[in-house]
């Protein structure tokens, strides 16, 4: 078992306890089903980046805090050195990095996504989380799909969504794609 899934599926859980709100309950406020939720608070299954922006506000923390298990400390401007984002690994074949995970109060979740090209022979696995989301190709192409409609995107394309519609991504072309993702 991936040991930082283990230690988000932890803190997930010792902050639902302190909230005093059982499995099921957080389990119908996100949408889903007990089984489902008690596999990641468990740790056998990795939450969703969507998931845990949900939960965070529910239990009142940044998301950094669930994710890294520290608190954000700037509020003026917050630099993110290129390679140097905390990776935030969710599942396969998916890989995030969190662009603003030292910064106070956001008001987005912006990350640096990068798809395997392996995605392209798998079929589209699709999820959800409130709010809306901007996607921007930074390199490589990709197919999105969004509340049943897909759309190819290239570099320099760009798709704004509502996020609750069941939505998901996969590399095209044989190459990964890469694509700056904010979530609002």
């Amino acid at each position: 078992m991936n040991e930082k899934i283990q230690e988000i599926a932890e803190r997930v859980r010792a902050l639902r306890d302190i909230k005093g709100l059982s499995v099921e309950t957080v389990a119908k406020h996100i949408g889903v089903d007990v089984k489902t939720y008690q596999e990641w608070e468990g740790g056998s299954s990795d939450f969703p980046v969507g998931v845990l922006y949900e939960l965070a506000g529910l239990f009142s923390v940044d998301l950094t805090e669930l994710i890294t298990g520290q608190a954000p400390r700037l509020h003026t401007y917050s630099v993110t050195r290129s390679g140097k984002g905390p990776e935030v690994k969710r599942r396969s074949p998916y890989q995030y990095w969190s662009l603003a995970y030292n910064f106070q109060h956001r008001k987005a979740e912006p990350f640096l996504v990068r798809i395997e090209k392996e995605s392209e022979q798998r079929p589209l696995e699709l999820n959800s989380h409130p709010g809306q989301e901007f996607d921007y190709v930074l390199h490589g192409r990709m197919l999105i799909s969004v509340g049943g409609h897909e759309v190819e995107l290239g570099e320099g394309d760009s798709i704004y969504f509502d996020a609750s519609e069941p939505h998901g991504m996969k590399a095209l072309g044989g190459s990964p794609v890469s694509f700056l993702a904010i979530i609002l």
